[in-house]
C-alpha cells in the first residue's frame, strides 16, 4: 500500500506552542446530579497510543464522562503536546508527527486532564493484508471461482469465515469444488469451520483437507501473529459457553499476547440483519471475551451477503471507545441471501455481489476495502485500535 493509502485524518492547522481551544464533539447524553448539573468525572482520549511516522498525522478524540461513565458532550477542549519538536496538535485534536521521538498529548476539559502516547519514526510503519470471505466453494455456481480470481491479485493471508466447501463439506466437496477454485491459495490460508463443513463426520474433511492449516483437529481453534496484530480462528460449530474449553483457552490466549490490535473470525455472526439465520446469541460468550480483553475487529460469514456494523459491545450497545467492529463476509461465491430489516448498528449492507474483504493491518491502525467480483457495489474505510 503506498503511503498515500494510510489512514490518516484530514489535514488541518497544528498547535505550535501553547493551547487551543476546540469544541468536544464525541458522544451523546450525559447523567444528572440531585441539582441537575451533570458531574464531569474523567477524561479519556481514544486512541490512547499513536504510531506515526514523520509528516504523518491521526486524528484523536477526547471524551469526558460523568462518575456513571455516561458521555458528557458539547464540552469545550484545550489540546496540548508536551513536546512540540517531535509532534504539534490542532484545535481539533488533529495530530502531526513534525521530529523522531516520544511525546503525550493533553486533552483537558473543564480542569481534567486526559492523556494520549504519541511515537514518531523516521520510516512509516510497516503494513501487513489479511483478504477473504466465507460461504465459499459451490460447483452449482461461479461464484468462487470468481472470488478467487480476486486472490489472484492481492498478496496476503488469506481467511476464510466457514462454509468452505458446499454443500456438505466431504472430501468429494473439497476436492472437486473448493480445490479447484481457493484451492490454489491454500498454502497462505487460514480457515475457519462453518456448519456446512461440519456437515460431513464432524468437519473430518475439512481438517483432512487444510491440515495443520487448521489447528488442532480436536478443537479448531487456534490463533497467529500477523505483523503487529494478534489474530484468533474461532469454532463456532462446537461448544462456546462460559466455562467451556474453547471460551476459556480463549480468555488465556487473549491474556497472553501483548499485542496492541486485535482480531477474531469465526463463521456464525453475532450480529445480522439477514433474514436467513440472522444474529446468532450463541456467539456472545466469543464476543464478551473479546471486548472484555479490548479486541478491535471481528469477521463472520453464515449470512450470504456483505454488512458492516459499527463497534459495539456483547448487547448490540453503540460503544465508540472499546467496542468491536463486525463485517457480516459471506461472499465468497455460494448462493446470495436478502435482508430484513437493519438492525442496530448496522452501517452498511449489500447482497448481490460475490467478492473479498481485504484488510490493511497497520500497528495501531486499520482499514478496509470490499472488492466485488466485477464491477458495482464497493466498501471501504478506516479506523483505529483501542
Amino acid at each position: 500500500m503506498a503511503a498515500s493509502e494510510r489512514p490518516a485524518a484530514r489535514s488541518m492547522g497544528v498547535l505550535g506552542t501553547g493551547w487551543l481551544c476546540g469544541v468536544l464533539v464525541a458522544g451523546c447524553g450525559g447523567s444528572s446530579s440531585a441539582n441537575g448539573a451533570s458531574r464531569p468525572a474523567t477524561v479519556s482520549i481514544s486512541p490512547a497510543l499513536a504510531t506515526l511516522a514523520l509528516g504523518g498525522s491521526t486524528q484523536f478524540v477526547a471524551r469526558l464522562r460523568d462518575s456513571l461513565g455516561n458521555v458528557l458532550s458539547g464540552r469545550p477542549v484545550m489540546w496540548s503536546s508536551t513536546d512540540t519538536t517531535v509532534a504539534v496538535v490542532d484545535s481539533a485534536g488533529a495530530v502531526s508527527g513534525v521530529g523522531v521521538g516520544a511525546t503525550t498529548v493533553t486533552a483537558t476539559i473543564e480542569g481534567m486532564r486526559g492523556q494520549a502516547g504519541v511515537s514518531v519514526s523516521a520510516q512509516p510503519p510497516t503494513s501487513v493484508t489479511l483478504v477473504g470471505a466465507g460461504d465459499i466453494a459451490d460447483c452449482d455456481t461461479d461464484g468462487d471461482e470468481r472470488t478467487a480470481a480476486l486472490l489472484d491479485t492481492i498478496a496476503g493471508t488469506v481467511f476464510t469465515t466457514g462454509d468452505n466447501a458446499y454443500s456438505s463439506g466431504s472430501a468429494s466437496d473439497f476436492a472437486q469444488c473448493y480445490d479447484a477454485s481457493w484451492g490454489r491459495h491454500k498454502a497462505r490460508t487460514r480457515p475457519a469451520p462453518g456448519n456446512h463443513d461440519y456437515r460431513s463426520a464432524s468437519g473430518g474433511p475439512y481438517f483432512a483437507y487444510f491440515g495443520a492449516l487448521a489447528g488442532d483437529s480436536r478443537t479448531g481453534y487456534y490463533s497467529y501473529d500477523l505483523g503487529a496484530w494478534h489474530v484468533i480462528a474461532l469454532n463456532s460449530n462446537i461448544d462456546m459457553r462460559v466455562g467451556s474449553d474453547q471460551e476459556r483457552w480463549l480468555r488465556a490466549d487473549l491474556g497472553a499476547t501483548s499485542a496492541r490490535c486485535v482480531l477474531a473470525y469465526w463463521h456464525h455472526p453475532r450480529f445480522s440483519s439477514g433474514t436467513k439465520h440472522g444474529s446468532q446469541p450463541k456467539t456472545a460468550p466469543l464476543w464478551q471475551a473479546l471486548h472484555d480483553s479490548g479486541a478491535d475487529m471481528a469477521l463472520a460469514g453464515h449470512e450470504h451477503h456483505y454488512e458492516r456494523f459499527a463497534p459495539q459491545d456483547p448487547s448490540g450497545r453503540a460503544d465508540s471507545d472499546r467496542g468491536i467492529r463486525l463485517f457480516v463476509v459471506g461472499t465468497g461465491g455460494a448462493k446470495h441471501y436478502p435482508f430484513g430489516t437493519p438492525i442496530a448498528n448496522s452501517e452498511v449492507r449489500h447482497g448481490d455481489s460475490w467478492g473479498v474483504l481485504r484488510l490493511t493491518l497497520w500497528p495501531d491502525t486499520y482499514s478496509w476495502q470490499f472488492i466485488p467480483a466485477g464491477r458495482g457495489f464497493r466498501d471501504s474505510g478506516s479506523g483505529h485500535c483501542h
